[in-house]
């Protein structure tokens, strides 16, 4: 058995992600049960997007580069309203609706989820941010 081959085994029998699949792969933190699991959701993302074209809802955690994803979003604003790029910005609403209930894109813009927080949480009820509990992450 090769050195790197050794290495891959050793990495999966750990439960981690082999350093070989690190460098090919997208940036994560995950054990390798998990890693793979999003990979599998990344790879389902995408091939909706391919079979079914513009989505609906987009899952903004399951793009390597999201920045790129809002600029292209930015620019076909400002081509379809004729303006220049350099003087828009984004606006956010949270939308009362599920993933599942949005079912057509909006007519500007685009519908995300999948955003994390760190220090708060939601509260669906008030509709807003909140303190976290003690002791909760």
């Amino acid at each position: 058995m090769s050195s790197q081959l050794e290495l891959v085994a050793s990495s999966l029998y750990n439960h981690t992600v082999p350093e070989a699949w690190n460098g090919k792969a997208y940036p994560s933190l995950k054990p390798l049960a998990s890693w793979v699991n999003d990979l599998l959701q990344r790879i389902e993302f995408l091939k909706d997007w391919i079979n079914h074209g513009i989505l609906s809802v987009f899952w903004i955690s399951g793009f390597f580069f999201p920045q790129a994803f809002l600029t292209g979003t930015l620019q076909n604003f400002a081509r379809k309203s004729v303006i220049s790029i350099n003087t828009i910005s984004f606006s956010f609403k949270v939308m009362k609706e599920s993933v599942g209930e949005l079912t057509s894109p909006p007519s500007e813009g685009c519908y995300i989820h999948g955003l994390s927080l760190e220090g708060a949480c939601w509260d669906p009820v008030a509709f807003q941010l909140v303190e976290l509990l003690p002791k909760e992450l």
